[in-house]
């Protein structure tokens, strides 16, 4: 590619140079979703070999991917984001955001969902599918995770988005406490603080059942954790401000009070990370949270008895 001289100065132009083209950027789309094998990505990106060769080739020259050899007869890699490639996560995630707003929708900044949109479709798509394993967010401190396992606490302690040896996960993403979301507010900001107090009064119920519950926001580990405290939230909120689990699985967002937020959702996880049920929009909290609870528990209780094969 050709460039001005005046483009030797310019992180456009150079980010640009680095993510190429259409084809580079759905790769580290997939990559971020957890599907790092060769032959995935073909699958998922309709991309012929040479094409994807070519392309995996140049973003690990540019240190976006590394390889990492997982097979040695024959010879197979692994290609993993370097921090470099993680950094370009916010921008995939405000990529998507813009899309969502702007192509795929009709301008509007909201916090919220039709049932008809194509968001709703994207979430209700993560049913059946696993989440990308050894996904870690940083965490505030806990009273411990429904599976009796007491992980390090402490601010900037990192857990996985499911717990290891739980029934079930309900993990629910909200936008932010102790925000001001302007007058009138957007839609279907507000509630967040609401929504951590029902979670928090039904724990004890979640925990009987085996159930592990997190909190998910692109806010600031020391921001929840003030929250956390003075609201005795006794299961792990998970920092995205990084925006990895947003990029994992296509998260709806959107931008207010200065910075990119996730849109209320619930999916209910199982013991292997498949997603079995996705609660989106949520526009009725209580009962959303009381959802989440039956369909958990039902989860749970199916993790501990399955149903034998049929012969």
């Amino acid at each position: 590619m050709r460039m001005h001289n005046a483009d030797e100065t310019c992180g456009i132009a150079q980010a640009a140079l680095v993510l190429g083209d259409w084809w580079n950027v759905l790769v580290l789309r997939e990559v971020a979703r957890g599907h790092v094998r060769f032959d995935t990505l073909a699958a998922e990106i309709g991309l012929s070999r040479k094409v994807l060769t070519e392309r995996l080739g140049r973003l690990v020259a540019h240190g976006v991917l590394r390889r990492a050899l997982y097979q040695r007869r024959p010879v197979r890699y692994e290609y993993l984001l370097t921090d470099a490639g993680v950094a370009l996560l916010p921008l995939l995630v405000a990529m998507q955001d813009w899309g969502d707003q702007w192509v795929l929708g009709d301008g509007t900044v909201t916090a919220t969902a039709t049932d008809d949109g194509a968001e709703h479709t994207r979430v209700h798509g993560l049913v059946g599918t696993r989440l990308p394993e050894g996904l870690e967010l940083p965490a505030t401190q806990h009273a411990g995770r429904a599976d009796g396992i007491e992980p390090p606490t402490g601010q900037g302690a990192h857990l996985p988005v499911t717990a290891p040896d739980a029934a079930a996960t309900v993990l629910f993403t909200y936008p932010g406490t102790g925000v001001d979301w302007g007058d009138p507010p957007i839609p279907g900001a507000v509630g967040c603080t609401l929504e951590n107090r029902l979670f928090r009064d039904a724990w004890p119920d979640f925990r009987a059942a085996g159930v592990d519950v997190c909190g998910v926001s692109t806010q600031l580990v020391h921001e929840q954790q003030e929250f956390a405290r003075a609201e005795a939230v006794p299961y792990p909120l998970l920092s995205d401000a990084a925006h990895q689990l947003t990029a994992a699985l296509r998260l709806p967002t959107f931008r207010g009070a200065g910075r990119l937020s996730q849109k209320r959702l619930i999916l209910i996880v199982d013991a292997e990370r498949t997603v079995r049920h996705a609660l989106f929009p949520v526009v009725d909290i209580p009962h959303a949270v009381a959802e989440s609870l039956r369909l958990s528990k039902d989860c749970a209780r199916e993790t501990r008895n399955p149903t034998p094969p049929v012969r």
